[in-house]
Order: C-alpha cells, then sequence, then structure tokens
C-alpha cells in the first residue's frame, strides 16, 4: 500500500482515525440531546465577533505562556488526565456563571489545551522549543473547524495545514528572527487570527451548549472535559504525522494518509 513500514503504517492508521473522526459539535450534539446548531442561534446578537476577539486574545495569552513550561527532556507518556481534569474545573466555574466567564475561562482553558498539546507533541519527539515546534501545537487548535476557503480536494487534515502554510512560513521565520517577545507583530497576528477564525467554530458549539441553563456547573465540566479530548486527539494525530514526516518524508506520509483516508 505505502512505503511505509508496518508498524508505521499502524500508527498512520490511528491519526487517520483521530483526524478525520466525527466533530466536536457531534459530541456536544450526543451531550445536550438536539443539534448545536440550535443552541449557536440562541446566542446574544453580535456575540460570534465578540467571541473571535474573545478567542485570539486567548490564543495570544496561550502561546507566550503554555509552550515554555514543558521539559523537553522528559520522555514519559503525556500528562493527558491531569489537564482534563484542570480543564474539566474550569469548565464547571465557566458552566455555573453562564456566559459572563467566558472572556476569563477561555483563556484558562486554551493555556492549559496548549500545554498539554505541547506535552503531546513533546512525547511524539517534536523539539518544542524550536519555533516550528510552537507553532505546530498552536495549529492544532485550528483542526476541526472548517473554512469556505479550504480546499475541497484535500483531506479535512491536510485542507487546514495548507490553509495555513503562507502564515505558517512567515511568523515562523519571525519566531526565528526575534522569538515571542513581539507577539503583536503582523506575521503572529495574522498567523493568530486564521487559527482563531478556526478555533472560534469550536467555542461557539461550546459556549453555546454552557449556555443552556439545564446543564450549569456539571454540563460545563463535562463539555470543557470534551473539549479538551478532542484537540488532544487532534494533537496526537498530527504530531504522529509530523513525526513520520521526518522518517519517510511529507510526500510518502501524505499519499499513504489520503489512502487510509479513502477507506473510512
Amino acid at each position: 500500500m505505502s512505503n511505509l513500514n508496518k508498524v508505521d503504517e499502524q500508527y498512520l492508521a490511528l491519526a487517520v482515525d483521530l483526524l478525520e473522526t466525527p466533530s466536536f459539535a457531534a459530541k456536544i450534539t450526543s451531550l445536550i440531546g438536539g443539534p448545536v446548531e440550535r443552541a449557536i442561534t440562541m446566542l446574544p446578537e453580535g456575540f460570534s465577533n465578540k467571541l473571535l476577539t474573545t478567542t485570539q486574545k486567548a490564543l495570544n495569552k496561550a502561546l507566550n505562556l503554555a509552550v515554555s513550561s514543558i521539559n523537553e527532556r522528559y520522555r514519559g507518556k503525556p500528562a493527558n488526565g491531569a489537564h482534563r481534569v484542570l480543564t474539566t474545573v474550569s469548565g464547571a466555574i465557566g458552566g455555573s456563571m453562564g456566559l459572563m466567564a467566558l472572556s476569563v475561562e477561555l483563556p484558562v482553558s486554551t493555556t492549559l489545551m496548549l500545554r498539554s498539546i505541547a506535552d503531546i507533541a513533546r512525547s511524539e519527539g517534536e523539539p518544542i522549543m524550536e519555533a516550528e515546534s510552537k507553532l505546530a501545537c498552536l495549529e492544532v487548535f485550528a483542526m476541526g473547524g472548517t473554512s469556505q476557503a479550504d480546499d475541497g480536494a484535500e483531506t479535512g487534515y491536510f485542507a487546514v495545514r495548507a490553509a495555513l502554510a503562507g502564515a505558517m512560513t512567515e511568523a515562523g521565520k519571525y519566531l526565528l528572527e526575534r522569538g515571542l517577545a513581539g507577539s503583536g507583530a503582523p506575521p503572529l497576528v495574522r498567523l493568530l487570527s486564521e487559527i482563531a477564525s478556526r478555533y472560534s467554530i469550536q467555542v461557539s458549539e461550546k459556549a453555546a451548549a454552557q449556555a443552556i441553563p439545564l446543564l450549569g456547573a456539571a454540563g460545563g465540566a463535562t463539555i470543557n472535559f470534551l473539549f479538551m479530548e478532542h484537540f488532544q486527539n487532534m494533537a496526537r494525530g498530527h504530531f504522529i504525522v509530523r513525526r513520520l514526516e521526518r522518517t519517510h518524508g511529507k510526500e510518502a506520509v501524505k499519499d499513504a494518509y489520503r489512502q487510509f483516508a479513502a477507506r473510512n
């Protein structure tokens, strides 16, 4: 089927399963017992515009805080359980306070998720203190949200990577030259804006579900658990693919990925 060995084929098959699974919205729909789109229509007028700004600020804060705390020398498994617990707690607080708490809760949960993503990246051999790897961690937040600009000829995962490629390259060059000190620089702002436009889709689904009065704190905790689990799955798949690309080359892995995806 491909030039990959059997073990790497199994890892790639797992990555395809993780990256092309039902969306976060589908999981929320199962939880609340109805289409999440209906809940989104009940959000206040103008909420989506405010949400995009809040999302971009949350990503900016997370990028500055989360990755620097990962120990690259550690070779153990990622602490997925601990990160889920912490995010679940923040979701319980947000769920009890409703939409008013989103601007406070979202930066906290986003930072926790980015730290978990970076931990997963480290476990897959990523040199996470390098600029490209830091941006690859941030890229995970764009996965699972669709855009009309995405190329329909690509599978979902590679469509996102293709759409972000230009902004990722520009931001990577900037980080190599100047580091994170100038996080308000145009190349980083452009990348954060593109990622936020996709991440805000899942955030709006999360916010709409948490705004349902009957769910309360318990519902908010469950939703944040699912939110963290979704991005942990995206991260695991993404960094498996990147690890295999470092070994076999990007085109070989992409071709094999498409073949596995076509089977699903």
